[in-house]
């Protein structure tokens, strides 16, 4: 009789479109509950796994999650963004790794693995400690048994993603299992230039973008492959822009409207994709990337569907896409958890 394989248990937190939950699963987890609060995150991840539990999280009792071996949670990163307002823990949002602990102190699974962006690295907790000191401590102490925590700001281009998106990742252990994680070795960055992924196939569903206001369909007209905003003449230039290349020591030269050449490796996508946040514009034609485009610098399979028959869907699917987690770095971490945590147990019952 043919053993019947037992794959980790995993409760995903705060789990938007489904870009870490993918990751996980190609690499042999099963996911048994998910929970977002944003609408259009969960009509993209019901399309593409079933369900998801659609409530806010501080509504929803630890008793109604059930147990797990992981548990995996990319809460809010908007409080702890460079590109935000970076109010932090003074944010209603940038305590909802609170909301975190709460669950996994119930459940205890072995491994638990949260995602962020950069600026929580610099960010105080309310009492004036480093918030990563705080979260490694809650979790180190947890129950009288804790867990051990490894935490480390990655790129995501080292780890296949066409992107340099750069990311803090905690992955913690449960002390009883003597286990420290190490994080996988970087990969080499081949194929990851824009040339290698914009070629999609006729047929491949969202290829559909989002237009370009009027303004800055007339400043990109002037922004040359592997340029930026820095390139347009000065009399094309918006009042604002004018002001800003007027005094740029003051604003810190910024690199508005970046075109990365298809040569290059893209820009961090962000959930705004607007040109002054992020490389949104495509190299050689004047508009941004498609839905599709965005979806395959995020490294989601070309079968991986999102909504885009509204206006309003097509901007939201740039919000969900930009705010996700890209697969290919996901499914790494993914494969070092299964093989450092669950090696040999997939013939064994877990927990």
């Amino acid at each position: 009789m043919a053993k019947v394989e037992n794959k980790p248990k995993m409760v995903s937190l705060f789990s938007g479109c489904g870009g870490l939950d993918l990751g996980f699963e190609t690499a042999g987890f099963n996911i048994i509950w998910a929970n977002d609060f944003d609408s259009d995150a969960q009509a993209v991840y019901k399309l593409n796994f079933g369900k998801i539990d659609g409530r806010d999280i501080l509504d929803v009792s630890e008793d109604e999650i059930p147990d797990c071996d992981i548990l995996t949670a990319g809460f809010p990163c908007q409080p702890f963004s460079s590109a935000g307002n970076r109010k932090g823990v003074h944010d209603s949002r940038g305590m909802l790794y609170k909301e975190c602990l709460r669950i996994i102190e119930k459940k205890m699974p072995k491994v638990i693995v949260f995602e962020n962006v950069r600026g929580l690295l610099s960010t105080k907790y309310i009492d004036g400690r480093k918030l990563v000191d705080v979260i490694v401590e809650d979790l180190s102490t947890m129950n009288n048994v804790g867990y051990n925590v490894d935490y480390k700001l990655i790129n995501a281009s080292d780890y296949g993603v066409p992107q340099n998106r750069q990311r803090v990742l905690f992955v913690g252990i449960r002390k009883d299992l003597g286990i420290n994680f190490a994080f996988p070795e970087k990969q080499e960055k081949k194929g990851l230039t824009l040339e290698n992924i914009l070629n999609i196939p006729q047929g491949v569903k969202n290829q559909v973008d989002w237009p370009l206001s009027p303004q800055a369909l007339e400043m990109i007209t002037y922004i040359p492959e592997g340029g930026s905003w820095k390139d347009v003449p000065y009399e094309h230039l918006a009042p604002r822009f004018k002001k800003i290349r007027d005094n740029m020591k003051k604003y810190h030269s910024p690199n508005f409207y970046r075109r990365f050449a298809r040569n290059e490796i893209c820009g961090t996508m962000t959930a705004s994709a607007q040109p002054e946040n992020c490389g949104i514009v495509h190299p050689t034609e004047n508009r941004r990337f498609t839905i599709r485009e965005v979806a395959r610098i995020q490294t989601f399979p070309d079968d991986f569907i999102f909504i885009d028959d509204t206006a309003r869907n097509i901007t939201a699917m740039y919000k969900v896409l930009g705010n996700a987690v890209p697969v290919k770095m996901a499914n790494a971490i993914a494969l070092a958890i299964k093989q450092q945590v669950f090696k040999g147990d997939e013939n064994n019952e877990y927990r």
